[in-house]
């Protein structure tokens, strides 16, 4: 991204800030190519759920931020971070979604003659679906115990996010990101092991 177009996001995120909705709208075009590789590095990351392509999730990130009245996000890394945890939030929900396809969650008591072959909505694999629901618990833990590991994970892992970008996200240090990044991965691997 140009440091016209950084400007430019800057501006509309301090508009967002002050009231005006419409700036989404127009955020949304700058940014959008940006976000398709984020969106297409998680698709990489959790292959198999044909129904939430990259393009999808980029959609539905673009949705969840609309719902918000006041994003929070002051600076371009502050947006990828904030877009970041919405792709988290998504792809947990579908992943708990197909947890719960998987168990009978979605049977519904119909007339028997009303009975067709429905295709399952989700397609991730079951174990894709139970390794999403594992980081999503270990992070919620994490969140509790630690929330600025927490907000890492957020920028590195979901939202795609380099060191520097994390840094001026979480108004940090470069050094201390790696530092903490490096223990949040070691906390994570711990967790999700037990």
């Amino acid at each position: 991204m140009s440091s016209t177009e950084a400007r430019t996001v800057t501006h509309l995120l301090e508009q967002l800030q002050a009231g005006d909705s419409a700036a989404l709208d127009r955020l949304f075009p700058i940014v959008y190519e940006e976000l398709r590789v984020i969106a297409h590095a998680h698709r990489q990351r959790w292959h198999g759920d044909d129904t939430l392509g990259t393009t999808a999730l980029v959609h539905e990130a673009y949705v969840k931020l609309v719902g918000v009245e006041r994003p929070g996000a002051k600076s371009h890394a502050h947006f990828l971070a904030v877009t970041g945890k919405a792709m988290r939030h998504i792809l947990c929900n579908y992943s708990r979604a197909r947890r719960r396809v998987k168990r009978g969650g979605d049977l519904q008591q119909v007339p028997l003659d009303a009975v067709s072959d429905a295709a399952m909505p989700f397609d991730l694999s079951a174990e894709q679906a139970d390794a999403l629901a594992r980081l999503e618990s270990a992070l919620e833990r994490l969140e509790q115990t630690d929330p600025r590991l927490s907000r890492m994970v957020e920028c590195r892992f979901f939202g795609d996010m380099s060191i520097a970008d994390t840094a001026t996200a979480l108004n940090l240090s470069p050094a201390t990101v790696k530092r903490d990044w490096a223990l949040a991965r070691a906390w994570l691997f711990r967790e999700m092991q037990q």
